[in-house]
């Protein structure tokens, strides 16, 4: 009879059938309720819902003004209408992640108050900082893009922010390179207009030689020492005395006018290399160019994209019943009532 009552259970390879059919109602029971909290529980009283946008943007292959249409070295530069590639695409992904762009919409938005975080809060900005990133998502597409994607629950307010975001990151991008691009005007600027004071000096200094008559030391001193030979060939005193004379104000004055206009010869090749540096530096420092293109641009969502009811209620029902099998499963082994063994059972 024992024997007979031990066939008579089923394996533990039948738990999960047997389970199914002997609690089936059970189950269904369970199931319709997991359906309709599900369904309660996810419904916007207790969820809030989340519209969704969307802007798609190239970030510009160049980023210097001067270099982009006024340098000479056009092998080095890039186009300023070629998309930027993944060396672009990454620095934009670090700026929209900035704090500098974070804050500006925090503070444009008012979004401490638009999350309800009360003011008096323990961690306010720790709770905010934590739903902004929750809310604010940004991502490169396969294609080298960057996606720039806002949740929120309301849904012009959603695609108002995607689109101010893309918009801040020329200002911001732009506010970077301007520390920069100032301070280096400011230097070439300091030498550019040193180097043009220094030789404006030069240039009156060989002015006031040139009240010497020293006008072209080489051509005048070959000159002078040639027609000196002649007069003192003729024997003509008066003219000889006028020559030395003239000689003399020349090996006075040859050495320094030789000096200042060889130096100020110098001077104007750098001056006219550093003007081509001054020019430069002086556009990026006061002129900006976008950095971005936009492919696609957010607009008002018209149906919300948090949460997803039906999946919501799919994974929790099915959850439950697979939860309820295992339960009513392991009633069954510690019963006795199924037999726990995961050997084939041999016929007679």
């Amino acid at each position: 009879m024992q024997e007979q009552d031990q066939q008579n259970k089923p394996y533990s390879s039948g738990v999960f059938p047997h389970v199914i059919f002997k609690y089936r109602k059970h189950l269904f029971i369970l199931g319709i309720i997991s359906i309709i909290l599900a369904s309660i529980f996810s419904s916007p009283f207790f969820i809030a819902p989340l519209f969704k946008s969307t802007v798609i943007l190239y970030p510009t292959a160049s980023k210097s003004i001067s270099k982009a249409l006024l340098s000479d070295n056009r092998g080095n530069t890039k186009d300023i209408l070629e998309f930027g590639e993944e060396e672009q695409t990454e620095q934009m992904l670090q700026v929209l992640n900035s704090n500098m762009i974070r804050d500006r919409v925090i503070v444009k938005y008012n979004l401490l108050g638009h999350y309800e975080i009360p003011d008096d809060a323990k961690f306010k900005m720790t709770r905010l900082f934590k739903q902004y990133e929750n809310n604010f998502i940004f991502r490169r597409t396969e294609y080298m893009a960057v996606k720039i994607t806002v949740y929120d629950k309301d849904a012009q307010l959603a695609a108002d922010m995607a689109n101010d975001i893309a918009e801040l990151v020329d200002s911001t991008i732009n506010r970077m390179q301007k520390k920069v691009a100032v301070k280096a005007f400011k230097i070439v600027e300091t030498e550019y207009l040193k180097l043009k004071e220094e030789i404006k000096i030069k240039e009156d200094s060989l002015t006031v030689l040139r009240s010497f008559g020293v006008h072209d030391y080489e051509s005048q001193s070959e000159m002078f020492n040639r027609q000196l030979a002649i007069e003192m060939a003729k024997g003509n005193t008066d003219g000889v005395r006028r020559l030395e004379a003239r000689l003399e104000i020349l090996a006075k004055y040859g050495g320094p006018y030789v000096s200042l206009r060889d130096a100020l010869e110098h001077d104007k090749k750098q001056l006219s290399e550093l003007k081509a540096k001054y020019e430069e530096a002086k556009v990026d420092a006061t002129m900006d160019l976008p950095h971005k293109f936009v492919v696609s641009s957010a607009y008002k969502a018209e149906k919300k994209s948090y949460p997803i009811r039906w999946l919501i209620v799919i994974i929790t029902t099915l959850s439950v019943c697979f939860l309820a099998v295992v339960a009513f499963g392991t009633v069954e082994v510690y019963s006795g009532r199924v037999e726990l063994d995961f050997k084939k059972k041999e016929p007679d």
